[in-house]
């Protein structure tokens, strides 16, 4: 009885042993990731750069009040569109009808002393050629004749200013444009310290002004060397004028002038664009968006700035090999395009970039692809921190 019972726990105790001695289950492989892949195919991509600009009057007047004098009336309204030649103010003209008066009264009297002075001329000529009155005579004579007739052109200049004093009290604009508010009010007498009323501003062409700085400038003149930037030609850039509500300005512009002098203060060129602006749509002063179009980036790369990773040595991609296997690949960026990204070096054409599903791969292993992307076929806006340079620089 006693060996049956030591028996029987030995076999128990050699039953757990034996289930040790059964092998372990494989790992199941994990299958491959789903990715979205993109096939490099350079092209030649439409590149936009934006800059923040302000508008500016292509002429802004000075309305001011050639003579002193009271001020009678504000005949236009304030901040209402004016045409060259309407009246914008009106002096009290009375002061200036008496000058005038007197001055065609002189006028007259200087006439008539130079009628006088010709009829003595004719009588004393003929005497002295008879030898009836001397050389003394005919020379007295003959000067008094032409210091009436000299009084008589002073009388006329004198006519002729006060008759301009007078048309200076109805003061008009010589430009169509916007005007501002009067700095004087009726009834003000009006001298030389005084003497600005308001401004007319021009607005049918508008200038927008906006700066490009030397380190943006520089990267645009390495990048049209290096060949990776093909501007138009004789500068044949189109402008587009972008409001603050982000709608854009129907009118295109061009490029008209750049500044040749650098800005010490803020580290920046000046340049200038004219606008048409028919419609007075837009206002001097106004801060907005300036786009830049006709540049092209030939045999460009372009892909997702998803699709971009960086790591402590740079930049970098994932591709595809031909077994569908994930390489890290290092590339060399560019600009942004809207949301994509220039690849300056790192891909060439035919390569598959992986561009959807990247933070489920690891390097080396297999993945499935589940679609495939194409780039963007139009260009869209870059970001303003990426500006075009100066363009005058490419004129021959």
């Amino acid at each position: 009885m006693r060996w049956t019972l030591i028996a029987l726990i030995a076999l128990i105790a050699l039953v757990p042993l034996a289930g040790c001695d059964k092998p372990a289950p494989k790992p199941q492989e994990r299958p491959p990731a789903p990715v979205t892949v993109q096939r490099i195919v350079p092209r030649d991509v439409p590149v936009t750069f934006e800059y923040v600009g302000q508008t500016e009057s292509t002429r802004q007047v000075q309305i001011r009040a050639r003579v002193d004098g009271f001020l009678n009336q504000r005949v236009y309204t304030e901040g209402s569109l004016v045409k060259a030649g309407d009246v914008m103010f009106q002096q009290d003209p009375k002061p200036f009808q008496a000058s005038l008066d007197a001055a065609k009264g002189a006028l007259g009297q200087q006439l008539a002393r130079l009628q006088t002075a010709n009829d003595n001329l004719a009588r004393v000529r003929p005497l002295t050629a008879q030898k009836a009155l001397s050389q003394k005579d005919l020379d007295d004579a003959t000067g008094q004749q032409q210091a009436a007739a000299a009084s008589v052109e002073t009388a006329r200049a004198d006519v002729r200013q006060a008759e301009l004093n007078l048309g200076y009290t109805t003061i008009t604009t010589p430009v169509t444009g916007l005007s501002s508010y009067a700095q004087v009010q009726d009834g003000s007498y009006i001298a030389s310290a005084n003497s600005l009323l308001t401004y007319v501003a021009q607005v049918d062409t508008l200038w927008v002004n906006f700066s490009v700085s030397e380190n943006d400038m520089l990267q645009f003149r390495d990048e049209q060397a290096s060949g990776r930037l093909r501007v138009p030609e004789q500068d044949g850039y189109v402008i587009e004028v972008v409001l603050s509500d982000g709608s854009v300005f129907p009118q295109q512009g061009r490029i008209t002038f750049t500044n040749a002098d650098y800005n010490v203060q803020t580290g920046t060129f000046l340049l200038r664009a004219t606008v048409p602006n028919p419609d007075a749509t837009l206002r001097p002063g106004q801060f907005v968006r300036v786009r830049i179009e006709g540049a092209v980036r030939p045999n460009a790369i372009l892909i997702p700035q998803e699709a971009v990773l960086q790591g402590a040595k740079g930049h970098f991609v994932i591709v595809l090999d031909q077994e569908n296997k994930a390489q890290v690949r290092p590339v060399q960026v560019g600009p942004w395009q809207g949301n994509n990204w220039f690849i300056d070096s790192g891909l060439a054409a035919g390569d598959s970039v992986v561009v959807d599903g990247v933070a489920k791969i690891v390097p080396g292993a297999k993945v499935k692809i589940v679609s495939e992307t194409t780039p963007d076929a139009g260009p869209t806006p870059a970001a303003p921190h990426r500006p075009i340079g100066v363009i005058s620089d490419q004129k021959k």
